[in-house]
């Protein structure tokens, strides 16, 4: 059997590293697949608005595309990654939909508050919250993670969710939705990202929990656990020989990509999921098998 497309990139990564959080999608080589030519838009999110942090590039870049195709208008926050932004606003409008991208640090509560009026001066509404944004500072000993390492960690991972959740809801309706990323790390660990693990355990019972007090409002609440992802994180994060090897271990052999995982996105951001709320999607090649 030959490989497919997302076997071949796998190959193709070489050892490599960045030296910034939450690194460059320009920088990596190959880039990530983030757009999937054979997954066509079936108009499900037609008129709807979606706010996506993290939407410069990875994962939040491959979402934002495919919501695209399914007819959303779409905002995406992002830190300084000023090329990676301009890119995915021009992939999203290749799609005939409207677009624009905020500069925010989404880990500071007003500035959260802004982008939501910002987002609604734009586009008038909103219907779709993604809040995708993470960091993640890998330690091998406990004891060296700082104060300082904890706190930044938790306010981009965690804090910015009930920021921005916390802003957005008097704008949802009865059918909208939140999607939070969580990751395998959740529920697997991480011994080497243990603040990091602790946000996205956090992220969890984030979800679960809001999901259940918001319901009678019709707004449905999920998340999106991924596992090893071919996204800027990973060369930001690991050592190139790390990199090299990321994913290798899981049962399909490969790191995934981030077209990979924008149809669960879709999914739960559309009327596909409406007797669903408070769940998780597992999207990480059998990395780590829930009960």
């Amino acid at each position: 059997m030959s490989k497919d497309k997302y076997e071949k990139i796998h190959d193709q990564v070489d050892p490599q590293e960045q030296d910034r959080q939450p690194g460059l999608e320009s920088e990596m080589s190959p880039e990530p697949i983030y757009d999937d030519e054979n997954y066509k838009g079936a108009g499900k999110l037609e008129g709807k608005v979606a706010l996506i942090t993290g939407g410069d590039s990875g994962i939040g870049r491959a979402v934002a595309i495919a919501y695209a195709k399914e007819g959303a208008n779409i905002a995406i926050a992002y830190l300084d990654e000023h090329e990676d932004a301009d890119r995915t606003i021009d992939a999203v409008k290749a799609y005939g939909v409207e677009a624009q991208k905020f500069a925010t640090d989404v880990s500071q509560v007003e500035n959260c508050h802004q982008l939501v009026v910002d987002v609604i001066g734009e586009f008038g509404q909103l219907n779709v919250l993604v809040n995708n944004a993470g960091k993640q500072f890998p330690k091998d000993d406990f004891l060296e993670i700082s104060p300082e390492q904890l706190r930044e960690t938790f306010e981009t991972n965690i804090f910015s969710m009930f920021y921005l959740t916390q802003a957005a809801i008097p704008h949802l309706s009865k059918g909208d939705s939140i999607i939070n990323t969580s990751s395998v790390t959740a529920y697997r660990g991480s011994p080497e990202l243990i603040d990091y693990s602790s946000t996205k355990g956090a992220i969890t019972s984030f979800t679960r929990s809001l999901s259940a007090n918001i319901s009678e409002q019709g707004i449905r609440v999920n998340s999106v656990a991924p596992g090893p992802i071919w996204t800027p994180l990973i060369p930001a994060t690991f050592s190139a020989e790390k990199v090299g090897q990321h994913g290798g271990d899981t049962p399909m052999e490969r790191r995934g990509q981030p077209a990979e995982l924008a149809p669960a996105y879709v999914y739960l951001a559309s009327a596909d999921s409406t007797y669903v709320t408070g769940q998780a999607i597992h999207v990480n090649g059998g990395d780590f098998i829930t009960s």
